[in-house]
């Protein structure tokens, strides 16, 4: 038995992310796999899964993003599509990633079933958030485009510029909340009339509303209109810089801004845990180890992976 067939009976979850066919042309494909250890679980991330005619096309995140829907619909309508500043396409495949290896561990382990593998794409973990853009298509033929910071069909909801140059979001779209906003910045008049009662008509009137409300809010620090709005109950808030989310009273007493040390540079404040488990939260016991540092110990650890054939990899430069 060779020394990955050895391996391949210790492990529980392999997790790979090279094109389809890799592992096959390596001889260690999920169907090899699995002849040794029909329990094993295999997550496989790609740019397009596992099969489909273009499943042999690289891809990365950024290509995701603009196949699953969302670069289209990022931005403004008068300009080119933008991206998010993260790489939202690799995040929300590893979020699925481990969903579905969580699901296949239970099938397993507590349903009695065997392994699988987990079929990953990129551009499906993105197209997975695109709402109802696909009935809206299919139904009325609708092609949902571009609306900057407001978000089609909702009225109330944007971002509004503040006296002191900053940008309060308000989400006064429900029919209490409206006539509570409307209140709090003393246009009792739109609040009573029929034509804003319901979303529908506040829809129809959305820019004229948001000029209305962008009129007070220019008349304010964003300070001075978080205090009011806050008080009228109406969901509103700043948007955060990183320096914001850093020193925010709330972010800190829910511990996700997390103090570690780090060997060789101290102390490094880190994001905290999501989700928050109450019986079992979790802590963050340590960064990790340098890349390599635990490649002998865990290779030593499988029946066959004496000091010899660790050299032999060595010199084949396959580890270092």
């Amino acid at each position: 038995m060779s020394h990955i067939a050895r391996s391949v009976q210790e492990v529980d979850v392999i997790i790979e992310n090279f094109k389809p066919g890799t592992l096959e042309s390596w001889g260690i494909g999920y169907e090899t796999l699995k002849e040794i250890n029909p329990k094993i679980i295999m997550v496989r991330v790609s740019g397009y899964g596992q099969d489909g005619p273009y499943k042999n096309k690289p891809g990365f995140g950024s290509i995701g993003e603009a196949m699953g829907g969302i670069r289209y619909l990022t931005g403004y309508e008068d300009r080119p599509p933008t991206r998010v500043g993260i790489s939202l396409g690799d995040s929300v495949a590893a979020l699925y990633a481990v969903i579905g290896a969580l699901m296949a561990i239970y099938h397993r382990d507590v349903k009695g079933g065997d392994g699988q593998f987990i079929d990953v794409a990129l551009y499906e973990a993105i197209f997975s958030l695109m709402e109802s853009t696909v009935p809206e298509y299919d139904q009325f033929g609708i092609v949902r485009e571009r609306s900057g910071s407001t978000l089609p069909g909702i009225a109330p909801s944007n971002s509004y510029l503040c006296r002191d140059g900053k940008y309060v979001v308000i989400g006064a779209n429900g029919d209490g909340i409206f006539k509570r906003l409307m209140t709090a910045i003393e246009r009792i008049d739109l609040c009573n009339d029929p034509k804003y009662e319901t979303n529908d008509g506040r829809v129809k009137h959305s820019e004229y509303l948001d000029s209305i409300i962008e009129s007070w809010t220019k008349q304010h620090s964003l300070e001075d209109a978080l205090v009011i709005l806050n008080k009228n109950n109406i969901p509103a808030g700043a948007i955060y810089s990183v320096s914001d989310i850093m020193k925010d009273p709330h972010y800190l007493a829910r511990d996700m801004i997390y103090d570690l040390e780090v060997d060789g540079l101290g102390t490094l404040k880190v994001p905290g845990i999501v989700p928050k488990l109450s019986k079992t939260p979790g802590s963050i016991e340590w960064a990790g180890p340098t890349l390599g540092k635990h490649t002998e110990q865990v290779l030593k650890s499988i029946p066959g992976f004496d000091n010899e054939y660790i050299q032999e990899l060595k010199n084949k430069g396959i580890i270092e």
